[in-house]
């Protein structure tokens, strides 16, 4: 059986909203402002994923199902299974023990994948900000969302080794601050 019949509602024409509890809520609420950036994060890395080596592209296409999990967390107002970055720090420990040390800031970009993994990063970056202030604003928050902040964290550390992974030339780094 379908589990989405119909795309049209029309429920959200004044401006609302109805998350899976069932509740209301204004579509600029914290809680849709955090699902949206989660939403933006997860296309953006669906569209990482179309120029990746395989071995890339399935680590990718798993964090787009836990980010989906995440969504349901909001959706249901924390009464989902949150996603668990412990998976995450080992894909970023082996990732970043096959990279030279980083000695300066690295520029976004070398070649279009690595510079689509920095767009991703910072997208992530953004998502987790939306989320710690949603996690502010919700009177007594479910530590579900504190551990989705927790994944985000770790999730934007990932897409910052994988950008450097993926750098196509010699990294282009930040000459440093100016001298006065």
């Amino acid at each position: 059986m379908p589990r989405i019949s119909k795309v049209t509602t029309r429920g959200g024409d004044k401006g609302q909203t109805k998350l899976a509890t069932g509740r209301r809520v204004a579509k600029h609420d914290p809680i849709m402002v955090a699902l949206g950036g989660v939403d933006e994060l997860n296309s953006q890395i669906g569209l990482l994923t179309t120029d990746l080596a395989p071995q890339h592209a399935t680590v990718l296409k798993s964090i787009q199902q836990s980010l989906f999990d995440m969504g349901a967390v909001f959706a249901m107002e924390g009464e989902y299974v949150a996603p668990e970055a412990v998976a995450l720090e080992a894909q970023v420990d082996a990732l970043n023990s096959k990279l030279p040390p980083l000695t300066e800031f690295v520029l976004p970009g070398g070649g279009k994948s690595a510079a689509q993994a920095h767009v991703c990063r910072s997208v992530c970056r953004r998502a987790e900000r939306d989320l710690w202030a949603l996690v502010e604003q919700t009177e007594a928050a479910p530590s579900s969302y504190t551990t989705c902040a927790r994944y985000l964290n770790r999730l934007s550390d990932y897409l910052f080794v994988l950008a450097r992974t993926l750098t196509e030339k010699k990294e282009e780094q930040w000459r440093g601050p100016e001298k006065l």
